[in-house]
């Protein structure tokens, strides 16, 4: 958690991750009584589907999870890839061939290295159910257009999916014990080492989160949610996607750029500073 002191009050920002593997040693009750003792939560986007959106998936499905048509994998990639796409499909006894690449590292990560098995509770869970029980109103950040996220998907290029290819590819080679890396360093507050961690990073690379559109718009809500809590009495729990709180130029960068005192575990390494302002000043 972080920590935004105002003279009216406060606003605790919960990083989260997703998928947190039941074996990681984090205490859900505390965050349960956080809640409690809030005035007021704030949660995730909440994306906005209408019928039509509905209808936009299932005419795009075949451009969205396949290739286009006449093409195979190994007409995009280069030897290096293709050499280790196969060792994979050998592995797992899997056909990639025509699947789109954003599915195949979808399934590389989801089912072969097994990010979605043996999960527990996240902290957006905890929240919510907390919240419920005890009348604390909360409200989604925002709404994201499910039209827009539709169409940036069905029109992005196979080639556009290559960085996540690549990047789901290198988190499966390494196998497994990402996971529980990934877990034990959130719950050992070392932010860093998450967001370097090359399951983190797969996970960075992929559709949504490489939409400049929706990583600017969400980042942006973000901002504007934190900052006219803060202008607010009272206490403020938001749980926030540590990757957008904790990027470079993300969400933390952002408001402590804007003159807020945000108290907490460090959330990077000191690096290049000017390219940490240039991506932050670049947020809506």
């Amino acid at each position: 958690m972080w920590t935004i002191t105002t003279a009216r009050g406060a606003v605790i920002l919960v990083g989260e991750i997703r998928e947190v593997p039941k074996s990681t040693p984090w205490f859900p009750g505390r965050l349960e009584r956080a809640t409690q003792n809030a005035d007021r939560v704030i949660l995730g986007i909440k994306p906005k589907i209408s019928p039509g959106d509905m209808l936009r998936l299932i005419f795009a499905g075949g451009k969205i999870t396949k290739l286009p048509k006449g093409t195979a994998a190994n007409d995009y990639l280069d030897a290096d890839r293709r050499a280790r796409l196969a060792a994979l499909e050998t592995r797992y006894n899997k056909d990639y061939s025509r699947r789109s690449f954003l599915m195949t590292s979808f399934d590389l990560l989801s089912r072969q290295l097994g990010l979605t098995k043996n999960t527990g509770k996240d902290a957006t869970e905890v929240v919510k159910k907390a919240a419920r029980k005890a009348d604390v109103p909360s409200e989604p950040v925002g709404t994201v257009r499910g039209e827009d996220l539709l169409d940036s998907l069905a029109d992005a290029p196979p080639e556009s999916h290559l960085p996540c290819l690549d990047a789901a590819m290198t988190a499966t080679e390494i196998g497994p014990e990402l996971i529980e890396q990934r877990g034990q360093d959130w719950s050992a507050f070392d932010i860093p080492a998450v967001m370097n961690n090359p399951l983190e990073v797969a996970l960075s690379r992929c559709w949504p989160w490489t939409d400049a559109d929706v990583a600017s718009e969400l980042r942006g809500q973000w901002v504007d949610a934190i900052s006219g809590a803060a202008a607010g009495e009272g206490t403020t729990l938001a749980v926030v996607p540590l990757r957008t709180l904790a990027e470079n130029g993300g969400v933390l960068d952002v408001l402590q750029m804007s003159g807020f005192e945000v108290k907490g575990p460090e959330w990077r390494k000191e690096g290049d500073a000017a390219q940490v302002f240039r991506k932050a000043t670049q947020s809506p």
